[in-house]
Parts: structure tokens; C-alpha cells; sequence
């Protein structure tokens, strides 16, 4: 995401621009009784920085007055501080940022952080001089005179603006530093905190992004999780800031707008701030993050969020809205097939959370659950240590060697010993995953209603293999076939769809480039074509969706969706939410999202939960936030993934919530959280 240039920009210079002409504008807008604000708000918002620059000048020149003094004397609040902001130069919009960050009795430290660890070199030495010029004053020593510590010292290392530029990159070195960054925190007592300053504050991008993937191989988790275990504080902010400025600047300003929006109130301040120094720089891209994070587009939020001539300079500044129609602009479409390009070169590692457990003696493991389940009471801890910390071949044994053993039945006799949500989890985790799987597809299935985010996760998520696993347990448990009954409980477009997976007929071969065109292309021929679709009637439409997402392999589907981005200009995503409804709607975005979306692990679907509106996260339907929580899907998604991809769904839903799994299921699933800390390793 981090491109070269400014193709990501929202504003440029305006042509046939004329600098007396502008000032003129302004300045009748600003004379007499009250003044013209949307004349000024146009003209500003339209023209680059730059620009501004020569009209300040010229109004200067024609009018023998300041033109930022007008403006704050005519115009008032938040909109004053957007319209006098926009007119200052860049360097200097950011000193005066720095600037009252520092002054008074408080620091505003999350300024501090944004902007300094964010900026490229040229732009720190620029800011530097700005800073001097405006205020007299040497920015280092105002700096080193409001902070402390580690923090101190990481910021003036920034403020440096001497990090390493050379894209040319030495693995030797890359190994090297991921050792002293992993020998620093995760190897000793203690942290040494210099050695995480030195390297972070001073390789280049470049560099420390191969350093993080090397990282992550040798600590076992990534670099912000060992930044967050062993830092604290502002330095912990700060440091987790540049990481994330390293991983990708757009992304990490996607994050701070949606943090100055949500919630109530609006942080104005850091909002105006981040709109106005990114709009010439890489707005275009903020967006994309921002809608593919947030499933909305920064447009639909500032427009709910805010109001007035305050909104619609933003509106502006933002440039357009990412949701209508599924429409991408130019620039942001180069940008969404660039992001495809490297989601389908991406290569994910999956890791689950469970792993074999070692001296496995399934014979001592049938003695100690029959013990703990023996006599006056039930030893809940004991049955979670082991069934927990086992893996699901091991849980197979011990079935076996209890029933030899003791000529008890372990599933019968743990159903009779525990009770609701700890029964059906232990149960769970005893069955074989084919087995559990056509249990959890009963269930969504029988009584008065369906579940069909249940049938949707399930059929979407299992590989060819497991489906027709799933079938064969399915018919030899309830002695009828899985197929018959969808085709009982569901109907329509999304009976055809369910049908169609549980074929377990994907194609699992490597994407064919031809193809992928022709898929996502309109073509003469009588075949199936997703940009086709897009013109056509919602039936027709739905039946052609249906028959390339449920049956071209997933590495297949991202090239035809990155096709699809370029003859069509429009996103897949938002294609289904806009011209589809209800469970195919739901099914159709499933499809889409697993295996697909740009650097999404596989699963990260699991903690998508299927709204009418495409939106939120599954994990989000099983851990809500105090609406109680859905403990049939929390149970199905921790044990179906737990020896998968539990780990990556981890990683992903801590990223997307700034809070851990762990977390949200010690607060929302008290009898669940007794067992996951314990086979999943959450902590």
C-alpha cells in the first residue's frame, strides 16, 4: 500500500488555476455582512496546498491583508480550524500540531506519536525548520522538556528524520536484527529497550518489514504482540505505532480516523488533522483500508459523524464515497487489483492451537477421566486438563481404550456428569470433526426455525475432504442423506447454493489466468460471467454468482475478483450487498470473503457473522458486545478450528478489536472461558 508518488491523492492542482482570480473570489465571499461559506470551502478544497500558497500571496499583494486573519475573523469553530489548517503549509500545519501538543499543562501524546511516527525523513526535516521559523524554537529541546523515559528518546530518535532508505536489503542483517530484537524482549528478564529504539527508529522500511516476517519465525508470534508484552505505556503506543507505520502507513491512518469517529463525540482535532496532511498523499488509500477494515466507507462515516460546512469540507477533502454502486475510483481501482495482486502471491501459514500432547498414554488418561468422574461430585478441572490439552486423534484413543478398559461408554458417561455449555463443548471436542460437523448441521436444521449462518459457516469453511467426511457421518448417525434434508429446511436460490457445496466438488487446482478473464469478464459466449451478471436481472444474476463462487478454487476466485476489479471498475463485495438480499446475500459474501480477501487468513470469515447489511464480525455474532452471547456458534467455531487456523483467527480478531479473544470470552462466557484459556493458549 505504501506506493511511490501521490497516486493515492484526493486533492491535486487545479487547472487553469489563477491566483488573483481565487483571491478575488475569497475575498468578495468574505466582505460585507456575513460570509459566503460554501464559496470559500469550494474554492479551498479544490485547490492544492500549493495553490493555496500563491493565493495567499496574491490576496496579500491586491488586498494589503493576511488572508488566514480573514478567515479566522468570518468563520468560526471546528470549520475555522479545518479552513485555516487547509491554508497552511504542510511543514508548518505539522508544527503547529507539535506545538500544541506540547504547550500548557498536558501532552497530547497521541499527537505526538501519529505524527512523528508517521512522516518520511523529508518531511521531519521540514517540519523541523517550520517549527523553528514559526516559533523561534529548537523542536528537540521542546520535546526533550515535555516527555520522559523511553518514550523521550524514541521520538527524538525520530526526529532525527535519518532512517535508512535504501531498498536494497541484506538478509544476513534481516536475521540479524529479528535475533537482537527477539534476544531484547521475549529470550531474557527484562527488556532492553535501547536495542528495540536503535533498530526500529533507524532501518528502513523495507528492511524492517522482512525483519517482522523473520521475527515471527523465530518468536512465534508477531512483533506487536511481543511490543505489547514486554513495553508499556506511551513507548509501548509509540512502537506499535511505527510498526504499524512500516506495515503500511494508509492502513495505520484507516485506523486512527475510525478511533476519532466511533464511540460518542468525535476527537475533531485529530480527525481535521489527519484529513488535511494525507489528501494530497494518500487519501485514496485510507479509504480502501478503511472499507475493507471497517466494512463502510470513511465518506458514510465523517457524513454520519459530522455536520454543517464542517462536514462538506471534509466530504471534499475524503473525495468520494466508496460504497455507492460498488463503484471504485480510478486511482483507489489500481490500488484495490494492486492489493489483490498480493493477496494471490501471499503465501498464509496456518496455525492451530492444539498440537499432540506429549507421553500420550491413552490408557492412564481413560483411568484419570473415569476417576474424575467417579463418586460424589465431578472433577470439572481434571476432564478440561486433559480433553483440552489433547489432540483430536489422541481424544479418538482415549474413546477406544475407555470403552476396552472399563467397558464404559466416555461419551455417555461425561453427557451424564456435565452440564449445558461445558457438556456440549467437552462432547464436542470428543467427537471426530466429521462427526461434529454433521451434529452442528442437525442442529442448525431441526426444530421450528434454521440456522442458516450455521449451514453457511460450515459449508463454506470445510475443505472438499471434510464435506464428504461430513456427509458419510452425517447419513450413518441419522440414517438419512445431509442433501435431503437442506433440500427439506431451505429453498430457492439459497437451496441451490447449499446444494451445490455440499457436493464437496470445489475445484482445489491453481488459478488459470485465461479463465479467471473469461470469468470475470462479459463474454458472447453462453458461459457464466460475473461483469455480465452485474448488468442482468437479481434472479439471473444470483444463479451466475452462484455458479462461479461455489465451484472455481479459491486461488482462482481471487484472480477472477482481481480481474473483475479491472474490466468492470467496480468491487465484488459490494456488488453482493447492493444487488442481492437475505441468506443468498449472506451465503454469496461468505463465499467471497474466505479464502479471498486481501491479506485475510483463511477462516478470518469465522469472525465475520452474515448480517443483512454484509457487515460485522461471526465472532462478533458468537461474542457479542452486551446482547449476551451465542454459545452454539462460539463452541462450534473454537472446536472446528482449534487444530486448523485458531491461531491466525486469534491474531486477526485482536487486530480488529484491540482487544484479545481471550478477552471478549472471560467477559461474554464464563462456563466456556473455564476450558478455552486452557486448549487454546488465548493468553
Amino acid at each position: 500500500l505504501q506506493m511511490a508518488g501521490y497516486a493515492g491523492r484526493t486533492i491535486s492542482h487545479f487547472p487553469d488555476f489563477d491566483a488573483n482570480s481565487d483571491a478575488e473570489t475569497l475575498y468578495n465571499a468574505m466582505k460585507g455582512f456575513g460570509s459566503n461559506k460554501e464559496a470559500i470551502l469550494d474554492l479551498i478544497t479544490s485547490r492544492s496546498n500549493a495553490q493555496r500558497q500563491e493565493i495567499r500571496s496574491a490576496y496579500k499583494s491586491l488586498y494589503g491583508k493576511d488572508l488566514i486573519d480573514d478567515l479566522k475573523y468570518e468563520l468560526t469553530g471546528k470549520f475555522e480550524r479545518l479552513i485555516v489548517s487547509l491554508m497552511r503549509p504542510p511543514a508548518y500545519h505539522d508544527a503547529k500540531e507539535i506545538k500544541d501538543a506540547i504547550k500548557g499543562t498536558g501532552t497530547n501524546e497521541k499527537c505526538l506519536i501519529e505524527v512523528l511516527a508517521s512522516r518520511t525523513n523529508q518531511q521531519i526535516h521540514g517540519l523541523v525548520e517550520a517549527y523553528k521559523d514559526a516559533y523561534g524554537r529548537d523542536i528537540e529541546g521542546d520535546v526533550i522538556g515535555d516527555t520522559s523515559g523511553h518514550f523521550k528518546k524514541m521520538l527524538i530518535v525520530l526526529l532525527q528524520g535519518t532512517r535508512e532508505e535504501d531498498d536494497v536489503v541484506s538478509e544476513d542483517l534481516v536475521v540479524e536484527d529479528a535475533q537482537e530484537l527477539y534476544a531484547a524482549g521475549e529470550e531474557r528478564w527484562g527488556t532492553d529497550e535501547a536495542k528495540f529504539i536503535m533498530i526500529l527508529g533507524n532501518r528502513s522500511v523495507t528492511h524492517l518489514q522482512l525483519v517482522f516476517d523473520e521475527y515471527e519465525k523465530i518468536a512465534e508470534k508477531s512483533i506487536e504482540e511481543s511490543i505489547k508484552s514486554e513495553l508499556s505505556g506511551d513507548f509501548e503506543r509509540l512502537m506499535l505505532a511505527v510498526v504499524q507505520c512500516i506495515r503500511s502507513v494508509p492502513m495505520f491512518f484507516a485506523k486512527c480516523l475510525y478511533k476519532s469517529m466511533k464511540g460518542l463525540g468525535t476527537d475533531d482535532n485529530r480527525l481535521i488533522r489527519i484529513m488535511i496532511s494525507r489528501s494530497e498523499i494518500d487519501m485514496l488509500d485510507i479509504r480502501e483500508c478503511f472499507r475493507l477494515r471497517y466494512e463502510k466507507s470513511l465518506h458514510s462515516m465523517i457524513q454520519d459523524d459530522t455536520s454543517g460546512e464542517y462536514k462538506r469540507t471534509l466530504l471534499n477533502l475524503c473525495g468520494g464515497d466508496d460504497d455507492l454502486a460498488g463503484e471504485f475510483f480510478p486511482e483507489a481501482a489500481q490500488i484495490a487489483y494492486k492489493m489483490w495482486e498480493i493477496s494471490a502471491m501471499t503465501k498464509i501459514t496456518l496455525r492451530g492451537t492444539i498440537f499432540p500432547a506429549a507421553n500420550f498414554d491413552p490408557a492412564s488418561d481413560s483411568q484419570a477421566l473415569r476417576k474424575a468422574m467417579k463418586g460424589f461430585g465431578t472433577d470439572e478441572d481434571a476432564i478440561i486438563n486433559i480433553v483440552a490439552q489433547r489432540s483430536n486423534a489422541q481424544r479418538q484413543e482415549i474413546r477406544q481404550a475407555f470403552k476396552s478398559l472399563l467397558g464404559r461408554n466416555l461419551m455417555a458417561d461425561l453427557k451424564s456428569e456435565l452440564s449445558k455449555n461445558l457438556c456440549r463443548l467437552i462432547l464436542g471436542l470428543m467427537m471426530t470433526p466429521a462427526e461434529f460437523d454433521a451434529k452442528m448441521m442437525k442442529k442448525a436444521m431441526e426444530g421450528a426455525g434454521t440456522d442458516e449462518h450455521a449451514l453457511i459457516e460450515i459449508l463454506v469453511t470445510r475443505s472438499n475432504q471434510q464435506i464428504h467426511e461430513m456427509n458419510a457421518a452425517y447419513e450413518e448417525v441419522y440414517k438419512k442423506s445431509l442433501e435431503d434434508d437442506i433440500k427439506s429446511d431451505t429453498s430457492g436460490h439459497f437451496l441451490r447454493i447449499l446444494v451445490s457445496l455440499v457436493q464437496g466438488a470445489r475445484e482445489e487446482g491453481p488459478a488459470d489466468m485465461d479463465r479467471a478473464r473469461e470469468d470475470a469478464q462479459v463474454r458472447i459466449r453462453e458461459d457464466i460471467a460475473l461483469a455480465d451478471a452485474c448488468n442482468d436481472d437479481s434472479s439471473e444474476m444470483e444463479m451466475k454468482f452462484m455458479s462461479i463462487l461455489c465451484t472455481r478454487s479459491f486461488p482462482h476466485l481471487r484472480r477472477v475478483f482481481q480481474e473483475f476489479v479491472r474490466c468492470t471498475n467496480k468491487d465484488v463485495e459490494l456488488i453482493i450487498k447492493k444487488e442481492m438480499s437475505g441468506d443468498v446475500k449472506n451465503a454469496m459474501f461468505a463465499i467471497g470473503r474466505h479464502h479471498t480477501r486481501f491479506k485475510i487468513k483463511p477462516a478470518l470469515l469465522l469472525c465475520r457473522p452474515y448480517k443483512g447489511n454484509g457487515g460485522n464480525v461471526l465472532m462478533n455474532r458468537a461474542v457479542p458486545q452486551g446482547l449476551g452471547t451465542d454459545d452454539r456458534a462460539l463452541i462450534r467455531i473454537m472446536v472446528s478450528r482449534s487444530e486448523c487456523d485458531l491461531f491466525n483467527i486469534r491474531k486477526e480478531f485482536k487486530e480488529s478489536h484491540e482487544a484479545s479473544l481471550h478477552e471478549f470470552i472471560q467477559v461474554e462466557a464464563f462456563v466456556v472461558s473455564l476450558v478455552l484459556p486452557v486448549f487454546c493458549h488465548l493468553q
